[in-house]
C-alpha cells in the first residue's frame, strides 16, 4: 500500500507541476500577443509590464494572496476569508503514507507546494488581461501598483468565494477552471482601468468615427495566440487536479479534447462573422476568436461532448467579434480586445455551463457572474482612483505621441526603424 501511495502522490504532484508550467508559459503568450497588437513605439513597455506583473503576482500571492484564497478552517465566514501571511508547511510524508483508502484520496494526494504553484500562475494570468487593455497610454509604475492590489487582495478574495469554499461554492456556482474567477475578474479590472485612463489619442474622432490604430507585428500576435492555446491545456487540464486513476485520466483527456475543440470552433465562427460583418478575413478577429473559444469552455470543459464544446466555443467566437465592435462604438478603447475576449465571453462561458451540466443552475450562474463583476469593479475603481490621485495614471500627450517605450523605459523595441541622432 505504501508503494501505491508514494506512486500516486508523486504522479499527481508531477502532473500538477507540469500543468502549472504550461500555464506559466501563457505569460509568454500574453506578452507576444500584446506586443504584436500594440504600435511599435509601445512594444518595450508592454513587454516590461508583462514580465514585471508576473513577478509581482508571484510575490504577492506568496505573501498574502494564497492564504486569502484558501484559508481552510481559518476562514472568518463565507464572504471574508480572514487575513494571514506566507505559505504554510508542506504535507508531512509520514502523515500521507499512514493514510489509506478514500480518506487519503480526499486529503493530501499531491504536494501543497504544487497547489500553490498551480494557483499562482492563474493569478498572473488574470493580471495579464489588464495589461493589454490599458496599453499605450498608462504609466508603468501606477499599473504595477495596481498589480499589487489585484494579485494580493482583489483576485484572492473573489477566488475564495468559489474555489476556497466561500458563499458562491456553497450556492452551487460552477466554474471549473475560471471563466469567471480568472477571466471575468481580469477583464473587469481592465474595464475599470480603461474607464479611468480614457481612450488613446486619435482613436475616436470628434464626429464619432472609430480610427484604426493597427498593431505593429501580426506574426508575433499569431505566435502569442498559439502559445496561449497550448498553455490552455494546462489551464483546463490541470484543473482536474489529479490523473492517477483510470477515471481521472479519462477526464483529463476529455478536458484536453474539449478545450481544443472549443478553440477551433471559436476560430471558425470569428472568421465567418468577420467576413459577414466586415467583409474580410480579419486576422485580429480570428486570433481573438480562438481565445474566446478557450475562455468560453473554461467554465465547464469536462461535461460537454466534443461537438457541444465546439459549438460553445463557436458562440464565443461570434460574440467576441460583436463585442469588439460594440465596445468601440461605446468609445471603450481596448487595443487588444481583452475585455471582450475575457469579460463578455467569460460571462457566456459561465452561462453556458447548465447546457451540458445538469447540476448547474442558470440563476446561480448569473448570481456568481454578477457577484464577481460587482466586487471586482468596485474594488478596482477604488484602487485605480487612489493610484490616480497619488501618482496619476496617464502619460502626457507628448509622451503618448512619442511612445511610452521612450518615456517609461528609455528603450525602443525596433530602433532600426527610427531615426536617431545624426
Amino acid at each position: 500500500m505504501e508503494d501505491i501511495l508514494n506512486l500516486r502522490y508523486a504522479l499527481d504532484t508531477f502532473y500538477f507541476l507540469v500543468m502549472g508550467a504550461f500555464v506559466m508559459w501563457m505569460a509568454a503568450g500574453f506578452s507576444m500577443l500584446e506586443a504584436g497588437l500594440v504600435r511599435a513605439k509601445n512594444t518595450t513597455e508592454i513587454l516590461t509590464k508583462n514580465v514585471a506583473l508576473y513577478a509581482i503576482a508571484c510575490v504577492m500571492y506568496m505573501l498574502v494572496g494564497y492564504n486569502l484564497m484558501y484559508p481552510g478552517d481559518a476562514a472568518v465566514n463565507s464572504i471574508w476569508p480572514g487575513l494571514s501571511f506566507l505559505l504554510g508547511t508542506e504535507n508531512d510524508p509520514a502523515a500521507v503514507l499512514s493514510a489509506s483508502g478514500e480518506s487519503w484520496y480526499d486529503g493530501a494526494y499531491y504536494s501543497g507546494r504544487s497547489d500553490f504553484f498551480f494557483q499562482v500562475v492563474f493569478v498572473a494570468t488574470a493580471m495579464s488581461i489588464v495589461s493589454g487593455a490599458v496599453a499605450e497610454r498608462m504609466k508603468l509604475w501606477p499599473f504595477l501598483a495596481f498589480c499589487v492590489v489585484l494579485t494580493g487582495f482583489i483576485y484572492p478574495i473573489q477566488g475564495f468565494w468559489k474555489w476556497g469554499g466561500g458563499f458562491l461554492d456553497g450556492m452551487g456556482f460552477s466554474d471549473f477552471a475560471g471563466s469567471g474567477v480568472v477571466h471575468l475578474t481580469g477583464a473587469t479590472a481592465a474595464l475599470a482601468g480603461v474607464w479611468m485612463v480614457g481612450a488613446r489619442k486619435g482613436k475616436y474622432s470628434k464626429d464619432g468615427k472609430v480610427q484604426a490604430l493597427p498593431g505593429a507585428n501580426l506574426p508575433l500576435a499569431t505566435l502569442g495566440t498559439f502559445i496561449l492555446w497550448l498553455g490552455w491545456f494546462g489551464f483546463n487540464g490541470g484543473s482536474e487536479l489529479v490523473i492517477s486513476n483510470v477515471g481521472e485520466a479519462n477526464a483529463v483527456a476529455a478536458v484536453f479534447v474539449n478545450t481544443n475543440a472549443a478553440a477551433a470552433g471559436g476560430v471558425v465562427a470569428a472568421l465567418l462573422a468577420a467576413k459577414i460583418i466586415l467583409g474580410r478575413a480579419d486576422l485580429t478577429m480570428v486570433l481573438n476568436g480562438a481565445l474566446a473559444g478557450l475562455v468560453a469552455i473554461t467554465a465547464e470543459p469536462l461535461a460537454p461532448s466534443p461537438l457541444a464544446a465546439t459549438l460553445i466555443g463557436a458562440v464565443g467566437g461570434a460574440i467576441v467579434v460583436l463585442s469588439v465592435l460594440g465596445l468601440d462604438r461605446l468609445r471603450i478603447d481596448d487595443p487588444v480586445g481583452a475585455i471582450s475576449v475575457h469579460g463578455v465571453v467569460g460571462i457566456w462561458g459561465l452561462l453556458a455551463v447548465p447546457i451540458t451540466n445538469s447540476d448547474a443552475s442558470l440563476i446561480t450562474q448569473l448570481i456568481g457572474a454578477a457577484a464577481i463583476f460587482g466586487f471586482v469593479m468596485i474594488a478596482s475603481l477604488i484602487a485605480w482612483g487612489a493610484i490616480k490621485a497619488v501618482a496619476g495614471l496617464r502619460v502626457t500627450e507628448e509622451e503618448e505621441y512619442r511612445g511610452v517605450d521612450v518615456s517609461e523605459c528609455g528603450l525602443e523595441a525596433y530602433p532600426e526603424f527610427t531615426s536617431g541622432p545624426k
